[in-house]
């Protein structure tokens, strides 16, 4: 069984500051296979009617395992899953809990409401860097075009048939259980499209007519992805000046591999690689940073910057992701850098090795590696040159 250390190490610290942790993720990210490489953990897979049966009463459940570290994977199929935790969490915070279950029992306002404050969360996004080595495969071409769910990424052949699979069951197994959509057809052609248009603007009213569905119900659907995972919703930057976008979201589908199948690629080309780059770097970030809070910048005269980040009490970062460096126009980020000259410019690339800068216009702009680029995110400042 694979070791994801990254993502255990994750765990480890959640359970630092929380008893109770919730690993999300969407269907067949690997929850179950993180969760079992746990050192000194007792598994229990509620879909077991006998595991079930046991845990009838919490209370007494929990007592037998007092000061144990423990797994109650697909949670969703207890009776009752936020009242077990939420007692968990109450009556015996010596015993540390990994959660894990559909996507759509974290997005249930009373899970959430129930146990605020009482978790904390881990979210399992699709294989990052650290994650190709340990499955043995360090093609990054190979893992754009299966995409980053551990099933898909191993297969030798490209799962086609796989990835039509995984949207039934999300819609029959995840969709359904929670959100009662009734319109399936106009649902899954929305999921699509979302997917063809990754990491375009998003307007719901260029959706409405192919899916037959109000501009309203559209909007509903976004929200649906978002709360599950398979979208990932970049909202603009702004300080509100009168030359910046401060509406219009960016919507990316969660994987690059189910956004190359809706897209009917089978092989990528050299204009593909550096759509996909960018994917692929915004699922590094949010795997580091645990956050959505990630932003993308435009200004009205068409300028843009793929994603900014802006902690409170830390220097801003502006990143520019281009496959090569050779692929690089300043113009972006010397906008943004005008209106924020506090920011540090960075162009996040694969040839980036070693880390430089160059100057243009008097204003420097860094070129990094993506884990160059997720060190500075994180805090840590790696050294570089001039070029």
């Amino acid at each position: 069984m694979v070791k994801r250390q990254f993502w255990l190490n994750l765990i480890e610290a959640a359970w630092l500051r929380r008893s109770v942790v919730w690993l999300r993720g969407v269907r067949r990210v690997g929850k179950t296979c993180l969760a079992q490489t746990l050192e000194g953990i007792e598994y229990f897979d509620c879909e077991l009617p006998r595991v079930r049966r046991a845990m009838e009463d919490p209370e007494a459940f929990l007592r037998k395992l007092r000061g144990k570290h423990i797994v109650l994977d697909e949670i969703h199929r207890l009776p009752n899953p936020s009242e077990t935790l939420k007692i968990a969490a109450d009556y015996f915070p010596d015993t540390r809990v990994l959660a894990a279950g559909s996507s759509t029992l974290g997005a249930s306002a009373r899970f959430r409401d129930t146990l605020a404050g009482r978790k904390a969360d881990v979210w399992l996004t699709p294989m990052i860097e650290a994650d190709l080595e340990p499955f043995g495969n360090t093609d990054l071409e190979h893992r754009l075009l299966h995409g980053g769910l551990p099933p898909f990424f191993l297969s030798d052949a490209l799962p086609e048939k796989e990835f039509q699979d995984w949207l039934d069951a999300y819609w029959a197994k995840d969709i359904q259980e929670l959100f009662q959509l009734e319109r399936r057809v106009s649902f899954q052609r929305f999921v699509e499209l979302v997917m063809v248009q990754s990491g375009g603007m998003f307007e719901a009213t260029r959706f409405a007519a192919p899916c037959e569905v109000s501009r309203q119900t559209i909007t509903n659907y976004l929200a649906v992805l978002e709360a599950t995972g398979v979208a990932l919703v970049i909202r603009p930057f702004s300080s509100r000046r009168s030359r910046e976008i401060i509406a219009a979201p960016k919507v990316y589908g969660f994987d690059t591999g189910f956004v190359c199948a809706c897209r009917g690629w089978t092989q990528l080309r050299r204009d593909d690689l550096g759509r996909l780059w960018e994917h692929y770097v915004l699922n590094e970030i949010v795997a580091h940073t645990q956050s959505g809070a990630i932003r993308y910048w435009r200004d009205k005269q068409g300028h843009e910057v793929d994603f900014i980040w802006a902690p409170a009490g830390r220097p801003m970062l502006a990143l520019e992701c281009k496959w090569s460096v050779n692929d690089f126009d300043p113009s972006g980020l010397l906008a943004f850098g005008r209106l924020y000259p506090d920011a540090q410019l960075l162009v996040v690339s694969t040839d980036a090795r070693p880390a430089f800068s160059r100057q243009y216009r008097q204003q420097t702009i860094e070129f990094v590696s993506l884990a160059d680029a997720i060190s500075r995110l994180v805090g840590k400042h790696p050294h570089r040159t001039r070029k």
